[in-house]
């Protein structure tokens, strides 16, 4: 598997566990203090566009690492839990790092 899938996955990942956290601060402000409505509706549309742009991405890695449709569903829905993709992504990256080959290698093969 080329690092790039692993990458492509590490940056989502991050992106939206970090829209996701900002989209839970602006839903504390909108419902709590009756402030920035218009801002949450704009992070929450971004917060999703990033959310289906990770799936996509969890889809890619999942299937090229051989995943089992329960693993590959548990690291989908890491992107709906606050903090939950930070620890996911961690352990992913540390089961795919072993399966990545550089591409040099596979371009003298």
């Amino acid at each position: 598997m080329k690092r790039s899938v692993l990458t492509r996955y590490r940056v989502m990942a991050f992106a939206t566990a970090v829209m996701l956290l900002v989209l839970c601060t602006c839903m504390i402000f909108k419902y709590g203090f009756d402030k920035g409505a218009d801002l949450t509706f704009v992070v929450s549309q971004a917060h999703g566009v990033l959310f289906m742009i990770y799936l996509v991405f969890a889809f890619d890695l999942s299937s090229k690492a051989r995943w089992s449709f329960g693993k590959m569903l548990w690291v989908m829905i890491s992107g709906t839990i606050p903090l939950a993709a930070f620890f996911v992504e961690r352990k992913v990256r540390a089961e795919v790092e072993p399966l990545v080959t550089d591409g040099l290698a596979t371009a003298k093969a």
